[in-house]
């Protein structure tokens, strides 16, 4: 199973506060090199299949849909609420819920001197959306992510 592991956004990583930065907490310049070894023990066990971390909502946009009409607004970040927005974000294969939640407890803290939290979240796979899945969308989702592969660097 795939599943996202989301890292939730604190009030340090919203003010773009990174390693190095003399606003950054006790133990937060030591975060690249804890998390680039979790990244390296992933990598050898086949687990991470994509990851990255993502800039301050400040940076951001929102397109908000109507449900009707179909009318689109844009909204500029900050956005509010910042423990339902994410600093960054793991794509992991995985046997089950529960390995993931193993990897999680093996992760170094992602957000040193705050309290912060992270999220895993199964990615539907074709077989989760049954008959409406046709196999003329399965065979245009294999020819796009055929597509995909190859545009990547």
């Amino acid at each position: 199973m795939r599943v996202m592991v989301l890292v939730k956004a604190t009030r340090n990583s919203e003010a773009g506060i990174l390693p190095g930065d003399p606003r950054a907490p006790a133990g937060f310049d030591k975060l690249l090199e804890q998390m680039g070894q979790f990244n390296e023990e992933l990598v050898k066990a086949g687990v991470m299949l994509a990851a990255d971390g993502l800039h301050p909502s400040s940076r951001g946009k929102r397109v908000r849909f109507t449900g009707t009409g179909g009318k689109k607004t844009v909204v500029d970040g900050p956005f509010a609420e910042t423990g339902e927005l994410v600093a960054g974000y793991w794509v992991w294969q995985v046997k089950s819920m529960e390995e993931a939640v193993e990897w999680v407890r093996r992760c170094p803290d992602p957000m040193p001197g705050e309290e912060s939290e992270i999220e895993i979240r199964p990615i539907y796979e074709p077989e989760d959306l049954g008959k409406a899945f046709t196999p003329e969308l399965r065979a245009q989702e294999d020819r796009l992510r055929a597509e995909i592969e190859r545009r990547r660097p």
